[in-house]
């Protein structure tokens, strides 16, 4: 069941569900409008032949860096970086939530979540977004605007094992920055056993 405005007001009022900041203006018919924070991963030109995914070191192929309000950030027709909310999420154990981009920077070429949009049960901290520009024209982007919306979706049951847990390789919980690939922690885990 996908949550209406006045559940995601509900959730929120109730402290369920946890968006800060939240803006009552941001909320929509069914779902609640994310915005833009100010930092942004971007991948550099590597010398390398590969990115090999076993590699601890993934975020090496990437710098942090930080745009302001007024003079946003250009990307590239091509280019892939990574952004985050501005807003801080803890999502509650019997509730999922979906990433989707805005149809007004779909229909520009600009996707928000490229590869994944979902958001674990008990998931807590700022949701990272996959930004690719598919047009064949550079296209500014700016720190607090509206970017994407989360869709917020009841569970039958709660989670018995919630993202976050100790018995999960949790690998995003509580993230803060725009967050490069951990995918190493998979092999980790299986090289330990």
């Amino acid at each position: 069941m996908i949550l209406s405005d006045k559940s995601i007001k509900q959730e929120v009022k109730s402290k369920n569900l946890l968006i800060r900041p939240f803006k009552k203006e941001n909320v929509q018919p069914s779902s609640y409008d994310v915005r833009l924070a100010t930092k942004f991963r971007v991948f550099k030109n590597l010398h390398q032949p590969y990115i090999d995914i076993k590699n601890k070191s993934l975020d090496t192929v990437s710098e942090l860096i930080t745009a302001n309000e007024k003079d946003g950030l250009i990307i590239h027709p091509g280019e892939f970086i990574l952004g985050s909310t501005m807003e801080y999420l803890e999502i509650p154990n019997n509730l999922v939530a979906e990433l989707q981009g805005r149809s007004s920077l779909g229909r520009i070429g600009l996707v928000i979540h490229s590869m994944s949009g979902y958001i674990d049960p008990g998931f807590k901290g700022h949701i990272t977004f996959h930004i690719t520009n598919l047009s064949n024209t550079p296209i500014k982007i700016y720190p607090k605007f509206r970017v994407a919306q989360l869709v917020f979706y009841k569970m039958t049951t709660p989670a018995e094992i919630p993202y976050g847990d100790s018995r999960l390789n949790s690998k995003y919980q509580n993230q803060t920055d725009p967050t490069a690939s951990r995918l190493f922690k998979d092999f980790e885990s299986k090289e330990g056993k």
